[in-house]
């Protein structure tokens, strides 16, 4: 069982950075691709991005490419996203997840094939 720890949320206001981090203490990421969704007030979850298991392919959301990146560390055992040019609209619970079937190293973007999933950190964008 591989449980995900987040870390890096909080109030940022419009246009400013932020940074997400994902760990496991209970076992090793390096074989999962792993992803980002985050959860708005009053909205479904969705897709932010994702990266492959060896971390040298990524998947974005059309809603922050550009701007977000995310990124994989097998030695720290930690996955990333790096947040820019916040808008308010970014406001949401993010969670980070991981999925350990992919068949190939490319990530996938459906929340159904991500098997472990964190608690969620709240990112606010306001002034």
């Amino acid at each position: 069982q591989v449980q995900l720890v987040e870390s890096g949320g909080g109030l940022v206001q419009p246009g400013g950075s932020l940074r997400l981090s994902c760990t496991s203490s209970t076992g090793t990421l390096g074989s999962y691709s792993m992803g980002w969704f985050r959860q708005a007030p009053g909205k479904e979850r969705e897709f932010v991005a994702a990266v492959s298991w060896s971390g040298n392919h990524a998947n974005y959301a059309d809603s922050v490419k550009g701007r977000f990146t995310i990124s994989k560390d097998n030695t720290l055992n930690t996955a990333s996203l790096q947040m820019s040019s916040l808008k308010p609209e970014d406001t949401a619970v993010y969670y980070c997840a991981a999925d350990p079937t992919s068949p190939e190293d490319w990530p996938r973007s459906y929340s159904q094939y991500f098997e472990y999933w964190g608690q969620g950190s709240l990112v606010t964008v306001s002034s």
